[in-house]
């Protein structure tokens, strides 16, 4: 059976009890939605809901029918203002992959592929785990350590910054600028805020702009390095679109580690077994990563955008429409992953989970946000075995629709 739902249907009902914009605890949502209305409209966002695998799944293989050119848009509209601010400073339609489609996506992404590939990945794995190690030994005496502010928020940064050939004191600058581009994509800001969260945005890409034109005059073994190097022997890739991969990395190649590190290390110490196993046997770490993506991922939902009139769920979506699909529902939905709400690192099929996307427009990033946090949890494991959390503590999380991650971790030992 077909469903059209125009603006006010009371078949939308459920859409009352969405709160897109408060990921604390979701999840009793996304069961109700997939029992209940797998697809909805919510008229907050104006965007069509999507909370089962299947469904979603389909969209991510199906790049021609939906595209991802609204992945990157804000959900509330720009102000006059903000908006004015940022095309003068030429900050149009700027997107690294994610927002791209072919062939301008087949192009790219095959540079990019080119030099950031796991070859460059396993070159920084020592300098990962020094990291690791160097940022665990500054607290591991002190009996106790927020986790997000002594160690999640900084390592992800510094291996990206790494990657890119960003110094060291350039860090906590440009980590700001990437919290306001999180906020201004994906936030829930007034005029006022929008207004400073865009000039941070267009430094931020003025930022990203010299760091290629550096390239230009002085070669180095990094990310833009690379990119301006093969730009050099003939392979069609502009400054622009190099500024704009290192704009988009530098900010998902941190944020969302950050994010799992934080979300991670929470429900391994929510699950005290968990942590014990892969004290005993650090063999089990991989696999309880996946596990994680696929319990409390980092992104809990992406974007896309209906081009002709189709169908999703029984429902039908005009041409034209936005789509918000909900991985973190997904990542849940019991026709795929039995016992769907417990936490089992053992889990056979936890990489079905959609945490990094699916088809054309999967995660180039994703074995090294990987390699991370299992360099992490080994070093941790290691270092201090008996991390519990401390107790009572009310979790909070940022307000915006897709990055979930708890905004400080307190955790203890003896």
């Amino acid at each position: 059976m077909l469903i059209s739902i125009p603006v006010g249907c009371p078949f939308h009902k459920i859409s009352e009890d969405f709160k897109p914009f408060d990921l604390s605890n979701p999840f009793p949502f996304y069961k109700k939605s997939r029992d209940e209305q797998p697809v909805f409209y919510s008229q907050e966002l104006g965007y069509y809901v999507v909370t089962r695998y299947d469904d979603i799944k389909a969209i991510f293989s199906n790049w021609k029918t939906y595209t991802s050119e609204n992945a990157q848009s804000s959900f509330k509209p720009m102000s006059p203002k903000a908006k004015q601010l940022m095309e003068v400073q030429g900050m149009i339609g700027l997107s690294g992959l994610s927002g791209r489609i072919p062939p301008d996506h087949t192009r790219i992404r095959r540079i990019v592929s080119m030099a950031f590939g796991l070859g460059r990945f396993k070159k920084l794995e020592p300098r990962i785990r020094a990291l690791a190690i160097e940022m665990i030994s500054q607290f591991k005496d002190d009996g106790h350590a927020e986790i997000i502010k002594q160690l999640a928020y900084d390592l992800p940064a510094l291996v990206i910054f790494m990657l890119l050939g960003v110094p060291n004191e350039d860090v906590q600058q440009v980590k700001s600028w990437a919290e306001s581009r999180l906020l201004i994509t994906w936030g829930d800001l007034d005029e006022d805020q929008q207004l400073i969260h865009a000039q941070n945005m267009v430094n931020y890409w003025n930022y990203c702009q010299n760091l290629v034109a550096l390239r230009k005059d002085t070669p180095s073994d990094d990310l833009p390095g690379d990119l301006v190097k093969l730009q050099a022997e003939g392979h069609e890739i502009t400054d622009k679109e190099i500024a704009a991969v290192c704009y988009s990395q530098l900010f998902a190649g941190h944020e969302t580690t950050t994010s799992l590190i934080g979300n991670g290390i929470r429900e391994l110490l929510s699950h005290p077994e968990s942590w014990q196993a892969i004290c005993e046997d650090n063999t089990l770490i991989p696999n309880a990563i996946e596990e994680i993506l696929r319990y409390s991922p980092s992104i809990v939902s992406w974007r896309r955008k209906a081009l002709e009139d189709t169908v999703v769920g029984g429902v039908e979506i005009p041409a034209g429409s936005n789509l918000l699909l909900v991985m973190g529902s997904a990542n849940r939905d019991e026709t795929n992953f039995p016992e769907t709400d417990t936490f089992d690192i053992t889990r056979t099929n936890a990489k079905e989970h959609l945490s990094f996307g699916y088809g054309i427009h999967f995660c180039l990033g994703s074995p090294l946000a990987k390699l991370e946090f299992k360099t992490v949890l080994e070093e941790f494991t290691r270092l201090v075995p008996n991390l519990r959390l401390t107790q009572n503590q009310d979790f909070k999380f940022a307000l915006n629709t897709s990055f979930r991650a708890p905004v400080a971790l307190e955790t203890e030992w003896v």
